[in-house]
Formats: structure tokens, C-alpha cells, sequence
């Protein structure tokens, strides 16, 4: 349990893939819009990333090394596509949305990352619970993206208006700007700096 909580730690802060490593920056920027995208990316890049860690690891022994890399893009592809046609089937105006962006994880540099760098040197109990925080690691910067982007763009939070009509009756307007890629790109921007600011200061402390 130790490991496990040692592994959450550093991927949701120390080690954050997005914050820290300024890993999987893409989708990040592209899909924030709304705080529902966000948190569905995010769920499905965490779905990918925890089994394909589990297959890999559980298949590492038995993988060939020179044809690893295209033993796991095979791995991780088939999750990808029942992922994606799961979206297709129950979330069809959400996937419409998130459009090439979930097809697009097979090649996320967060899921072959963790594969080569973990599951293929370690168990998979452990392989699955370091896909779960990277995952979810990612899922929070989106989600934090996202949900500002929607309530000061759109007034809005997962399509319901949270700022009250008698502040647009006093003059108050939404912030264009939140919802064009370009305050993506700014806001990411000082979410990495800010990480980076506080985790070297937590490492000069410990």
C-alpha cells in the first residue's frame, strides 16, 4: 500500500504527466472547452493507460524485444477502439466533441511512456495502479482547465449556468477569450509554471 500511495503521489503532483512532465499537452488544449470533455478524456485516457500497463505487464516475460513497441501500439489500439466505440455508443454528442482526440491516445505519449518506462520492468498490480495515477493525474488538469475555461467562457459548468442572470442584466459578459485555443495554451502555461514553482520548493524543503 505504501508503493501505491507513493505512485499517487508523485503522478497527481510531483510527477504530474501534464503539470510536470508537460506530457499529453495536445489533447489537453484541444479537447478543455467544457468541463465534461475534460473529465471524459480523462476517464478514457485512464481506462487505456491502467490495462494496457496490466496486458503489457502481464505479457512482458513473453515479448519478444525487438517487436515490443509494436506488440504494445497493438495493445494499446484495441483499448483505444473499445473505448472509442463504447463513447460512440452511449456518449455519441460527447465523442462527436472530443472528435479525433480519443482515436488519437493510442499515439499519447502518457500511455506508451508508462509501458516502456513501468509495465515492462514491473508487476502488474503495480503497473495497473501506476496507470490509474497517471491517468488520473491527467484527468485533473483537464478537469481544472476545463471547468475554468467553462465558467468564465460560457457561464456555464457541465452545460448548467452557474452565473446568476442578474449579473449579465448588470452588465457582466462571458469571456470570449476562455473558449478560443489560445487561453488553453496560456492557462496550461501557468498551471506548469505554478507546478514547477511549488514542486521545487517542496524539494528544497524534504
Amino acid at each position: 500500500m505504501s508503493t501505491i500511495k507513493r505512485i499517487f503521489k508523485n503522478t497527481m503532483w510531483i510527477s504530474n504527466p501534464i503539470a510536470y512532465q508537460v506530457l499529453g499537452v495536445c489533447s489537453a488544449l484541444a479537447v478543455t472547452v467544457q468541463l465534461e470533455n475534460g473529465l471524459v478524456m480523462g476517464a478514457a485516457l485512464t481506462i487505456v493507460v491502467a490495462f494496457s500497463n496490466l496486458l503489457i505487464s502481464l505479457m512482458r516475460n513473453f515479448i519478444p524485444h525487438r517487436i515490443r513497441i509494436i506488440i504494445e501500439l497493438v495493445i494499446i489500439s484495441a483499448l483505444v477502439i473499445i473505448v472509442d466505440q463504447f463513447l460512440q455508443a452511449y456518449l455519441f454528442d460527447v465523442s462527436r466533441r472530443l472528435s479525433v482526440f480519443v482515436g488519437l491516445i493510442i499515439t499519447n505519449c502518457i500511455v506508451m511512456g508508462r509501458a516502456e518506462a513501468f509495465a515492462m520492468a514491473n508487476g502488474p498490480w503495480l503497473s495497473f495502479w501506476d496507470g490509474i495515477g497517471n491517468g488520473l493525474g491527467y484527468a485533473v488538469v483537464l478537469v481544472l482547465v476545463g471547468g475554468i475555461r467553462e465558467i468564465f467562457g460560457s457561464g456555464s459548468l457541465l452545460g448548467i449556468q452557474i452565473v446568476p442572470e442578474f449579473l449579465y442584466s448588470a452588465g457582466y459578459v462571458n469571456n470570449g477569450l476562455m473558449v478560443l485555443p489560445p487561453f488553453a495554451f496560456i492557462l496550461l502555461g501557468l498551471i506548469v509554471w505554478i507546478a514547477k514553482t511549488l514542486g521545487g520548493a517542496h524539494g528544497e524543503e524534504s
